[in-house]
């Protein structure tokens, strides 16, 4: 059963109303704000001073299949939002790069990122939708640590979105804390901590 321990451990979050410090008293987190650009100066920023053994996001996430509610691990990635199939390159594919998917090679969802909050089916399919774990996944992949993400499910990715979103963010945070930071960590299973919206 893997422990992320706050001495060794980074969190990253979007936004404090996802999961306020008070609730995570002797962690170290960074905030960094919506989207993808912020997501990766606030984490290259913090690695500066920093040196942790394994960097953990933490956030909300829309999803568009049916039938997810709760909080899971998230272990491939795509950037959703990444389209230059005009000069011939897949959907989701950043120019002369080969990969398109960052897989962490254990199980879990995935989810697709992009810098536009999605209240309708995006054209790259996956299991959850945000706007910043593509980056953080793929600036710990470069600098080789350790990272986990975990993403409450606080939507449908419908027109509904906007306002589940902002009804759900408490609900997620205390899962997050119960479940991971003081539960299981990383052994947790996909289908575990479910919470009905």
């Amino acid at each position: 059963m893997t422990r992320f321990d706050p001495k060794t451990t980074l969190l990253v979050v979007a936004l404090e109303a996802e999961l306020p410090q008070k609730m995570i008293a002797g962690w170290h987190v960074v905030y960094t704000g919506v989207g993808k650009i912020n997501a990766a100066v606030s984490l290259c920023t913090a690695l500066i001073n920093n040196t942790p053994m394994r960097v953990v996001n933490f956030g909300s996430a829309g999803c568009p299949r049916r039938g997810l509610s709760g909080i899971h691990e998230v272990t491939s990635f795509v950037q959703r939002d990444m389209d230059v199939r005009a000069l011939g390159f897949a959907l989701g594919q950043t120019p002369f790069e080969d990969e398109v998917i960052i897989s962490l090679g254990r199980a879990g969802l995935s989810c697709g990122t992009g810098d536009n909050f999605v209240s309708a089916p995006p054209e790259i399919e996956s299991d959850l939708v945000d706007m910043e774990a593509y980056a953080l996944a793929k600036i710990c992949q470069q600098r080789k640590l350790e990272f986990y993400c975990f993403k409450f499910v606080s939507d449908k990715a419908d027109g509904d979105a906007a306002s589940d979103w902002s009804k759900e963010l408490a609900t997620g945070a205390n899962l997050f804390v119960d479940k991971i930071l003081n539960g299981a960590g990383g052994e947790m299973l996909c289908s575990t901590y479910m919470h009905h919206l």
